[in-house]
């Protein structure tokens, strides 16, 4: 205990009896004990809020991990096309011109 042997805790238990009396020493006794619980218990919920908080971190390094993988992947895709000569671009092909006769007749609708 703290580096105290049996001695030095008797002494300590001594002088408390005399200074705080023998009415008072059990209710002090009482009221520390709970106390001592009372931290024990807090320094426990404690250690589990750390824990918890340690997984939702390993969780959160996993999500951004595949995060990574997947927007890589993504930005992959079309530097393959690329290299593969496919173009990747949702262009439309070039409309077909159109001949005298058809605009012609698109002129007549007009008048």
């Amino acid at each position: 205990m703290f580096g105290m042997g049996m001695p030095e805790v008797i002494l300590i238990l001594a002088v408390g009896l005399i200074v705080i009396g023998p009415k008072k020493l059990p209710e002090l006794a009482k009221s520390l004990g709970k106390g001592i619980v009372e931290f024990k218990r807090a320094t426990q919920e404690f250690r589990d809020t750390i824990d918890v908080n340690d997984e939702v971190s390993d969780f959160r390094e996993t999500v951004d991990t595949i995060k990574t993988d997947i927007k890589d992947q993504l930005s992959d895709k079309p530097k393959q096309a690329q290299e593969k000569g496919t173009d990747t671009s949702d262009s439309k092909a070039p409309a077909k011109p159109k001949t005298g006769s058809e605009t012609q007749e698109n002129n007549s609708y007009g008048k």
